[in-house]
């Protein structure tokens, strides 16, 4: 049976609705009014195989924070239903991705213990540093709901990179894949690959 989840949260600030098919074929239909996050999630989704859509109203005149970091809580929370008890996927997880003159690694352990470790030159700043509104910061925002709401230990590195745009869609193509390997399952596993026997 695919592994399949759908998530709603609305708040003051947020109103959203994400679908996530982990064995899909990286179809996305993404619509969060920020189109540089839309190019980075549909990227997250074509390159885990994912499955992902998602339609996202937020208060953007007051600042993108709000939308990305809760539709990075939505996409935990939709990894989290579809994983279920974790029994039988890889767990672990690594990817390197280059981006022309970007070069960016994800290790991921999906074990239940949410950390964030990214190490990064921020580019936020000024309007040149920025991509659409986006920058690193926003991306760490991301990252750390991500991270805190599907119980993952993530470490993220940005070896490199000259062009934002590159730099941080290095950072999501890599997300993606080591995702989809962390996700998999491998019917030589019994159970959860823990000797605790949890996850």
């Amino acid at each position: 049976m695919p592994r399949k989840a759908t998530v709603k949260r609305k708040t003051t600030e947020t109103d959203i609705t994400l679908a996530l098919n982990l064995d899909g074929g990286g179809k996305s239909e993404v619509k969060t009014g920020i189109p540089f996050f839309d190019h980075m999630l549909t990227l997250f989704s074509k390159h885990g195989l994912f499955d992902l859509a998602i339609k996202a109203k937020g208060d953007l005149d007051v600042d993108f924070h709000h939308t990305v970091e809760d539709v990075g809580i939505c996409i935990g929370e939709a990894l989290k239903k579809t994983l279920k008890d974790k029994s039988g996927i890889r767990r672990y997880g690594t990817s390197s991705v280059p981006m022309m003159d970007a070069l960016a690694t994800v290790v991921l352990d999906i074990g239940g213990r949410p950390n964030l470790k990214l190490t990064a030159q921020s580019k936020s700043g000024g309007p040149s540093k920025r991509k659409g509104g986006f920058d690193i910061d926003l991306a760490r925002e991301f990252l750390t709901a991500l991270s805190n709401n599907a119980g993952i230990d993530l470490h993220v590195t940005l070896h490199y990179g000259r062009d934002l745009h590159h730099s941080i869609e290095a950072i999501f193509k890599a997300l993606g894949r080591a995702m989809a390997e962390a996700v998999e399952k491998n019917p030589r596993i019994k159970g959860v690959l823990s000797t605790k026997g949890k996850l």
